[in-house]
């Protein structure tokens, strides 16, 4: 009796389908995702139980490295009129005119300058240094505010409590609380748009000197950035 012979199926699976539907996805996650901004230094923030989300409208970050260099971001509202770039272009006008009020000098930014600072995510210099700067290639800006390479980096900070003579942390929060977005202010005021962020390793003293500050400024609102605790820890 003779074999009975199986038929031979193809191995070939069309993928064509498989592979938009990968697209899609990526295309999907692309869109919606929200990139991490670059930040001067890295840090690995403390962990906690707290589940409170940080927003990321009307949100200013104040981030302090381990040895107490201050820097500040500021992200408005998704809104063209409020947008981020909107804010800090609002920003860097008033924090200028108010560091030349204040301390009797004439620091004059160009149409450029400001353009570039709307786009810097997080920024950390003294006022003086501003405008030379953001002449700085980005390269180079990123190398002045990395506490690695300029240990000066930062924005100058102490525990001032005359409010009519400002240190320049307290000029540039008190701008931003200023600033027209209503957003803004009432974020602050809720205690949802000021977030202190800092590595575990940094030690309760310095990051006392950014609360004292805003304390005195009567911006006694704020959260502390925090990652959530594993079952292991």
């Amino acid at each position: 009796m003779g074999k009975v012979k199986i038929k031979r199926k193809s191995t070939l699976i069309d993928m064509t389908a498989m592979s938009d539907v990968t697209v899609l996805l990526l295309t999907f996650f692309m869109l919606t995702s929200t990139f991490l901004q670059k930040e001067p230094i890295t840090v690995i923030t403390p962990s906690s139980v707290s589940e409170i989300k940080v927003p990321t409208a009307n949100l200013v970050t104040v981030l302090v490295s381990p040895k107490g260099n201050v820097f500040i971001s500021l992200a408005g509202d998704k809104d063209s009129t409020y947008s981020s770039e909107n804010m800090r272009a609002e920003l860097i006008k008033n924090v200028v005119a108010r560091y030349n009020d204040v301390y009797n000098t004439n620091i004059q930014l160009t149409a450029s300058e400001v353009t570039t600072f709307a786009r810097t995510n997080m920024f950390g210099v003294g006022i003086k240094e501003l405008k030379g700067w953001l002449d700085l290639s980005q390269e180079k800006r990123d190398e002045y505010i990395d506490p690695a390479k300029n240990p000066k980096a930062g924005i100058p900070i102490d525990m001032n409590q005359n409010l009519e003579r400002p240190n320049e942390f307290q000029i540039w929060m008190n701008c931003i609380y200023n600033l027209t977005n209503p957003n803004m202010e009432g974020a602050i005021k809720r205690g949802e748009g000021i977030a202190i962020k800092a590595d575990k390793s940094t030690t309760y003293d310095k990051i006392q000197v950014v609360m004292d500050n805003l304390q005195t400024m009567k911006m006694n609102k704020f959260s502390l950035m925090t990652a959530l605790k594993s079952e292991d820890e």
